[in-house]
């Protein structure tokens, strides 16, 4: 379905592409720019009224040994989980341990797609990545004679 830049995009379109950007940024080997992206969108939501506090969970990954908790939000339904602030530390109720059986809903959306849909919803550009260069040349550039200088391990 195409959006046309003056249309909005559906809390529930909103909440599955945070959900997709969440569940890539767990398995990224650079996974800030995502969860900023996540953070972002979610940070807006609560501020339009479209998400909610839901409470506290203690974190099911401690950083350093050390149990911390996260601040649990609901978006239609769909759950996440961000840093609480101060205040919500002493503002909210505190559930205890994360709920194993829980999932949200798997929404079929690429990463492209979520993330096109949450950088116009923050009203962001994408984000333009340089490709990746090997440290070594490719094997078709060796035999062909190209790189065969060039061929040495760092």
């Amino acid at each position: 379905m195409k959006q046309h830049k003056n249309c909005r995009y559906s809390t529930r379109e909103i909440a599955e592409a945070i959900s997709v950007v969440n569940r890539h940024a767990k398995t990224a080997p650079q996974p800030k720019h995502l969860y900023t992206l996540k953070k972002k969108a979610i940070q807006k939501l609560i501020h339009q009224k479209k998400a909610k506090k839901m409470g506290l969970h203690y974190s099911e990954h401690p950083t350093l040994s050390k149990q911390h908790t996260t601040l649990l939000i609901q978006v239609e339904d769909f759950y996440f989980h961000l840093p609480p602030e101060k205040e919500d530390l002493q503002s909210l109720e505190h559930f205890g341990r994360v709920d194993q059986d829980f999932r949200n809903p798997k929404p079929q959306l690429s990463l492209k797609r979520a993330k096109q849909i949450l950088y116009h919803y923050l009203g962001w550009k994408p984000v333009k990545q340089e490709p990746k260069r090997n440290e070594l040349p490719s094997i078709s550039s060796w035999v062909s004679g190209q790189d065969q200088q060039n061929w040495r391990r760092k």
